[in-house]
């Protein structure tokens, strides 16, 4: 098998979206009500890629997972910080999909100059939970019934990762960072993640 991790295209924004239905229509994981269409997807993921990553992860050139750093709020003061989420396909979870995303997701937020990962996870949600802890994230607190969805109210719990310093830097543009070589390495380090995980 052949994994490829890189940035989402226009052209995949059909298969992207088709991963992320499910938990628009079955689960409250998600607090949209509405199926997007394709094109109104694909302006969330370009608006993103305008100023950080969105990734997929391809396997034998079939999309198999995502994850993507969106904007935390818009004072100029959260500029630093990032707001991530991963999803993967039901037959490709627990093959190391997510970690691949979000360890490269992570590295190039870093080479960019962020300082601060932000996840939030809606309870109950044992695995995400486990497995951002797994990535080195933090507990902050919950949100209690912050979401009506399916006749009832949900809880949200957020969790932070710090990478950057006190002292924060310019954030380098999209163009800037994919012209670093770490940017590659990033990118090969977790694509070698899937293929040993496949390979076993």
């Amino acid at each position: 098998m052949n994994a490829t991790i890189r940035l989402a295209r226009q052209e995949d924004a059909e298969a992207i979206l088709a991963i992320y239905q499910p938990y628009i229509e079955h689960s409250a994981f998600s607090f949209e009500t509405v199926v997007p269409t394709v094109a109104e997807f694909w302006n969330r993921i370009s608006k993103v890629l305008e100023t950080a990553s969105w990734l997929v992860c391809a396997i034998d050139d079939n999309i198999v997972g995502y994850a993507y750093a969106s904007p935390h709020r818009y004072r100029a003061a959260y500029g630093w910080n990032r707001e991530v989420s991963v999803y993967v396909h039901p037959n490709y979870r627990r093959r190391k999909v997510a970690k691949a995303l979000y360890t490269t997701l992570i590295e190039l937020s870093k080479l960019q100059g962020y300082t601060n990962l932000l996840a939030g996870i809606v309870l109950p949600n044992p695995p995400s939970i486990a497995f951002h802890q797994s990535t080195g994230f933090q507990l902050i607190g919950t949100y209690h019934n912050v979401g009506y969805k399916f006749g009832q109210y949900h809880d949200t719990q957020w969790w932070e990762l710090f990478i950057g310093d006190d002292h924060p830097t310019d954030l380098l543009s999209m163009e800037e960072v994919q012209q670093q070589a770490s940017w590659k390495e990033a990118m090969k380090r977790g694509e070698q993640l899937v293929i040993t995980h496949l390979s076993v």
